[in-house]
């Protein structure tokens, strides 16, 4: 069920600081980085909302620069949120500190910047390079760090011509390294094999769990990067059943067919009773609900980094802090896993 090893291995790093290594790469870094859909404001995919509500410039690059300060090093971002606002704001807070920043971001889904929407996916190589190079543009810099594809459905058939693709990136300099944003291993296995293959993105959570990546990403020895490990802000505590997201809101009435963490827009009742059953052990020795859901990836397995999102400071604080108190017992994950399997029943 969890693949914690030494939980403590990822506090043994430089200098007595906490820190864990992405993949077969040379980079080490926090267990912990940000996760940067929400700033990218809105914007639509396939015409339906795409963004998290309303969000200030000012506000999320003040987040930013806070959590650098903080020592987070990994920021997740991809080419279509907020059609590449995103990206932009990433760019313009690492100017003159690039060497401080690993910049992940994504690929395959292509986007029209000016009208603030998705207008496909890739076809070819020349699809790969283009999304490349606008990325590089927006973000300001000459090299991305971890570039991820995006398309977690592609044809399994067809991913080795993009990963060939990112390879000639990597050997242009281009790209340092690659992933894929999926939640299947067969995919992942594919990509697994490429020299610079470092990490695989997919949605891990005290929710949703998926143990055959996590295992499969330990056994290749890829980085686990955990997206939503917040479940969209419903593992925060910050919403009940009471509460309705507009049509705005990636979470309201339109929400994709994909989100289940909320339901007509309101946050999904079964969920919220779960959480209620395991809020207890999640908040032991002080931390607050959000940092006991980080805590609990971590307790899972130590090859996990969460990427928590935020939409303002305050959250960025209190998502980072939770490396204060480090991954939750062994006996803790087992007692959550025992509730969470009696409330199925």
């Amino acid at each position: 069920v969890f693949n914690s090893g030494n939980c403590n291995d990822w506090f043994e790093g430089i200098e007595g600081e906490e820190s864990m290594r992405l993949g077969k790469s040379d980079i080490e870094t926090k267990p912990i980085g940000l996760g940067c859909w929400a700033i990218g404001g809105q914007f639509r995919d396939m015409g339906a909302a795409a963004g998290w509500g309303d969000v200030e410039d000012s506000v999320s690059r003040k987040a930013l620069n806070t959590g650098l300060e903080m020592g987070v090093q990994l920021l997740d971002t991809a080419n279509i949120y907020g059609a590449g606002h995103s990206e932009k704001l990433i760019g313009q807070v690492m100017k003159g500190k690039r060497d401080k920043v690993i910049v992940a971001t994504k690929f395959g889904i292509l986007c029209d910047e000016g009208k603030k929407c998705t207008t496909g996916h890739i076809s070819d190589r020349d699809d790969i390079r283009k999304s490349c190079d606008e990325s590089l543009r927006r973000l300001g810099t000459d090299y991305i760090d971890i570039f991820h594809f995006h398309l977690g459905d592609f044809q399994p058939d067809d991913a080795v011509w993009v990963r060939d693709a990112l390879e000639d990136l990597v050997k242009e300099g281009k790209i340092r390294y690659y992933g894929w944003s999926t939640q299947d291993t067969e995919r992942a296995r594919i990509f697994a094999e490429g020299e610079h293959c470092i990490s695989m993105e997919f949605a891990e959570n005290v929710m949703e769990d998926n143990p055959e990546m996590r295992f499969f990403c330990s056994e290749s020895k890829l980085c686990a990067i955990c997206r939503t490990p917040l479940a969209m802000g419903l593992l925060t505590g910050k919403y009940n059943s009471g509460s309705v997201f507009g049509q705005g809101d990636l979470r309201g009435k339109d929400a994709p067919p994909w989100m289940n963490y909320y339901i007509n827009g309101k946050p999904n009742e079964v969920f919220l009773k779960k959480l209620e059953a395991i809020r207890e052990i999640l908040t032991s020795e002080g931390r607050t609900l959000a940092q006991g859901c980080i805590a609990w990836i971590w307790g899972m397995d130590s090859n996990c980094m969460p990427i928590p999102g935020f939409k303002n400071e305050k959250q960025v604080v209190e998502n980072l802090s939770a490396l204060e108190y480090g991954p939750l017992k062994e006996k803790e994950v087992i007692q959550i896993r025992n509730i969470l399997e009696k409330e199925e029943n």
